[in-house]
């Protein structure tokens, strides 16, 4: 007897025959054999409806239907994460989970918290070694509208400088910059960011609380962690040698020196004093940080707006930079402070060696620090 063609079903996912009395599915209206039903639908954890897997619009956590999805959820427009319309964050129509608002409003205001740490912008196409500067300022406010107009004068064409509160300070803040070449740093506009700053009020130098820290890229150092770790020694023994002449050229007084900026001490080897540096507990207050992966830190050096005194600061730590790659540990630990001086020309820093009396011992017209 010929079978009765309108009682025979087919899956109408896979085609597959299903047979007389056999369980079957239906989603959406159509007939789905069990084996589809398990392999190829899932349920909408918002509504309870079957949906195919594959028209699923949620995560890896959670199944949605095309209109719970789109009545109800949204998606971060940084990081594409999946919000509930209730728990995202709305800025000029984007959507945003709390991670991302957070990092997108941190980003957007004039003085970001002290932990904010950008992808760093590198100035200066020329150089392989590049310096980072933090100069503190007090005095003046933990001010927005203060903190705008100087970023308006350093991030004109591009972002250079960005603000960052910091708890050391008494009512001030900290202007740090992107890395930079020295050459960059001296065509930089430090001089009108100086001036604006006194202006509103700031001091750094005629202050106990603000410092000048000097980042330098380990990369420049040597092609590999030993390479620069010899080249750090040779730095740690230069500081050493000379912790007497630094002092001076600091500004600094002992007790902050040994407050903010400790030596670790001196050893019969740059190996053992790198050694000891490691094992110290100074923590990031040392003379040298060494606690950053990508950078070295100088933290030597008492807060100025003095332009001079900067650029004097930054040119003795490329020069400090050179004599640790291009000189022997033994060369290094016989150089006097006279000869090493002798070897340095530029303006700035002869200028400024001169007002510390380090250079030659003659009377010059000195500058207030500010």
């Amino acid at each position: 007897m010929e079978e009765n063609k309108e009682n025979v079903l087919y899956c109408s996912h896979c085609g597959a025959l299903i047979a007389e009395g056999e369980d079957y599915e239906e989603v959406n209206g159509e007939i789905v054999c069990t084996d589809c039903y398990e392999r190829h639908t899932t349920i909408c954890d918002r509504c309870g409806s079957i949906i195919w897997t594959d028209d699923s619009y949620g995560d890896e956590y959670t199944n949605l239907c095309s209109s719970c999805y789109h009545n109800h959820y949204v998606r971060c427009c940084c990081c594409d994460a999946l919000l509930h319309e209730d728990d995202a964050y709305n800025i000029d129509g984007d959507s945003y989970c709390g991670e991302c608002y957070r990092d997108e409003v941190d980003r957007n205001r004039s003085i970001h918290d002290y932990n904010f740490k950008p992808e760093p912008i590198f100035y200066g196409d020329d150089s392989s070694r590049y310096f980072g500067v933090e100069l503190e300022i007090d005095c003046g406010g933990k001010d927005s509208d203060n903190a705008d107009e100087l970023l308006a004068i350093a991030n004109r064409g591009a972002e250079h400088i960005y603000i960052k509160g910091d708890g050391s300070l008494d009512d001030g803040m900290e202007l740090v910059t992107h890395p930079m070449s020295l050459e960059y740093h001296k065509q930089f506009c430090w001089e009108d960011i100086m001036k604006k700053a006194i202006y509103l009020g700031y001091r750094s130098h005629q202050t106990s609380t603000c410092g000048l820290h000097i980042h330098v890229n380990r990369s420049c150092l040597g092609d590999d962690q030993e390479e620069q770790e010899l080249v750090i020694g040779h730095i740690l023994l230069f500081i050493e040698q000379h912790w007497n002449e630094l002092l001076k050229f600091s500004r600094r007084s002992e007790y902050s020196m040994a407050r903010w900026a400790s030596r670790y001490g001196y050893e019969n080897s740059a190996k053992a004093i790198l050694d000891k540096a490691k094992k110290g507990g100074n923590g990031r207050y040392a003379a040298l940080n060494l606690m950053n992966w990508t950078t070295i830190e100088f933290r030597l050096f008492r807060g100025t707006l003095k332009y001079n005194t900067l650029i004097a600061a930054l040119e003795l730590v490329n020069a400090i930079c050179d004599v640790a790659l291009n000189m022997a540990e033994d060369e290094i630990a016989n150089q006097s402070w006279s000869d090493f001086v002798q070897t340095l020309k530029e303006p700035e820093l002869v200028q400024y060696l001169k007002e510390r009396r380090l250079y030659i011992n003659e009377e010059i017209e000195i500058q207030e620090e500010m």
